[in-house]
């Protein structure tokens, strides 16, 4: 019985073949200012520090990585609310600050866009509530009081 041949182990890593700064307007007319890489079968995709603002004014200024946000950046809404921290895949994750168009804030950890862990809130009083927080629950927070 003839042997086969094994197949290769495909690498997990992708052959960077340049390293770019570009300005790109998307087809919905997002645009894109920053460093990208082109990637061997795949065009290229934004790796590095860059700017990306859509036409109803949402603007990402931080980290790429894989053509997502990745690493540290900072996400303003016309709105007027404003994340600034970490992200993975797109979303907030790991520590940060989230500040509503009220100014009301919260500083801590997030976890796939929630309020997930130890964090600190504050309210429009300017009072402040540490604890833990599991998405939209907060049980047993607690005023910090300056004495």
């Amino acid at each position: 019985m003839p042997v086969k041949p094994k197949k290769k182990a495909q690498s997990k890593e992708r052959a960077v073949s340049e390293v770019l700064n570009v300005n790109v307007i998307f087809p919905n007319e997002d645009r894109y200012d920053g460093e990208c890489t082109r990637i061997d079968d795949v065009g290229l995709e934004r790796n590095g520090f860059g700017i990306h603002t859509t036409p109803n004014g949402i603007t990402y200024t931080g980290q790429w990585k894989n053509d997502k946000m990745n690493g540290t950046g900072k996400l303003v809404h016309p709105s007027g609310a404003i994340y600034e921290g970490e992200f993975k895949d797109n979303t907030f994750h790991g520590t940060g600050t989230y500040t509503w168009p009220n100014n009301l804030k919260y500083i801590g950890n997030f976890n796939k866009n929630r309020l997930e862990g130890e964090g600190k809130f504050i309210d429009a009083e300017g009072y402040e509530w540490i604890g833990t927080f599991h998405y939209k629950a907060a049980p047993g927070l607690k005023l910090k009081l300056d004495m």
